[in-house]
């Protein structure tokens, strides 16, 4: 006789959060006085990760540099520098297109007490004033910006301690990262109290804000793809860009639009990268490093949501603000790696710099949960395929300068 040992069937998150998404617009539309009763999960699961983002924030950022490997090497440096240009300039696209196609939201609570900044000296003011904040404070009152300054400073600290010293710390990044994956598996639950609690309340209007958001979202990652890497990658190398970043995107792209994670496109690029004939020792250091700090979707997700909760509120945004916003959402894109939820997580990181309460913030990162099912894989296939991109770019134009020489 036989015992079938098979596995039991399980589905993965982003189908869950889909049946969760349809579930709670049917509730909505059949029963809406259930609809809204359901709410009360989606409240839950936003103050879950309320929770759990703060200590997340400062510890993430502390262990990642204080384990970061120093770079060596001639070639990694115009790599690294390629990878913050390419973010920032992603998060410039972003705040752009959120004031060309301004989003607004539909969130559940009151928004009370939102005041707009009489200017960037006065945002500049409350952002110092937040970087110097007490750390236990800032815990408490989810001051990201002041945990985001705090973390740095403890990674450069800890960059001199001892090996042990800093596995620990690496240890406890870990540790609070997996409890947030918990978090994470009920975004399913999450979402279906969210949809169904909105939709009942305001009808399938919501739905149409929803896809708006994802339009704008998705739109600013393609036009990063599809015109500004080959800027940059037309500046570099002073040749045809587009059969290198389409093979980038054909190749690199799909896979990580499917598997949703950086990390796991690693091989996937390794590969393209033998292929393309680029040395070893470079793409083996910096297509890890890549996955690590190159977040150019990540960036476009954090300026587009902050901005739309922006919009959302009323909060009139002048230029220099938006600019500001543009390099804190890179930063804060350079730790969303390795963070379940990754760059949806650091948007009340960039939420403080308008006075906006953390409870709005994670209203909206729950909304992007919501578009999440599109949004990530994007997201992921812009991010891992620039790794590639830039590596192979660098590449081309050492090697034409050495053939020059």
């Amino acid at each position: 006789m036989t015992v079938s040992t098979a596995a039991p069937f399980r589905l993965g998150l982003v189908p869950q959060i889909l049946i969760g998404l349809v579930a709670g617009t049917v509730l909505a539309l059949a029963w809406p006085s259930a609809g809204q009763a359901v709410g009360l999960l989606g409240e839950v699961f936003i103050t879950a990760l309320k929770s759990v983002a703060p200590i997340l924030v400062l510890v993430l950022v502390a262990a990642s540099i204080a384990n970061q490997p120093k770079a060596g090497g001639g070639h990694i440096k115009p790599i690294l520098g390629l990878y913050l240009i390419g973010t920032l300039a992603a998060s410039l696209v972003g705040v752009t297109a959120s004031f060309l196609f301004p989003t607004t939201l539909v969130l559940q609570q009151a928004v009370e007490g939102a005041a707009a900044p009489s200017g960037v000296g006065a945002v500049l003011k409350t952002l110092l004033m937040s970087v110097f904040d007490n750390p236990i404070r800032a815990l408490a009152n989810a001051n990201y910006i002041g945990l985001l300054a705090w973390g740095v400073a403890l990674g450069l600290a800890l960059r001199q301690a001892g090996d042990t010293t800093r596995k620990v710390v690496g240890d406890l990044s870990r540790a609070i990262t997996t409890v947030v994956r918990w978090v994470i598996m009920l975004a399913p639950l999450g979402v279906f109290g969210i949809v169904a609690s909105t939709l009942a309340s305001t009808g399938l209007g919501a739905l149409t804000d929803y896809l708006h958001l994802l339009a704008v979202l998705v739109g600013a990652m393609l036009f990063v793809a599809l015109v500004v890497n080959p800027l940059i990658v037309l500046l570099v190398t002073r040749r045809n860009p587009y059969p290198l970043v389409l093979t980038c995107l054909r190749e690199s792209g799909i896979t990580a639009f499917f598997t949703r994670s950086s990390a796991a496109n690693i091989p996937v690029n390794m590969a393209l990268c033998k292929k393309l004939g680029l040395h070893e020792e470079t793409y083996s250091v910096a297509i890890p490093l890549g996955a690590t700090i190159n977040m150019a979707g990540a960036a476009v997700t954090i300026s587009v949501l902050t901005l739309a909760a922006v919009n959302t509120l009323g909060i009139a945004v002048d230029l220099p603000t938006a600019l500001l916003l543009s390099v804190l959402a890179a930063i804060a894109a350079c730790g969303a790696s390795g963070v379940p939820g990754g760059s949806l997580l650091l948007i009340p990181l960039a939420c403080g710099l308008f006075g906006i309460s953390d409870s709005v913030a994670m209203q909206v990162v729950a909304i992007g949960f919501v578009v999440g099912v599109v949004q990530d894989s994007a997201e992921t296939a812009l991010n891992s395929s620039t790794d590639v991109v830039f590596t192979a770019a660098v590449s081309q134009r050492l090697e034409g300068d050495s053939a020059q020489g």
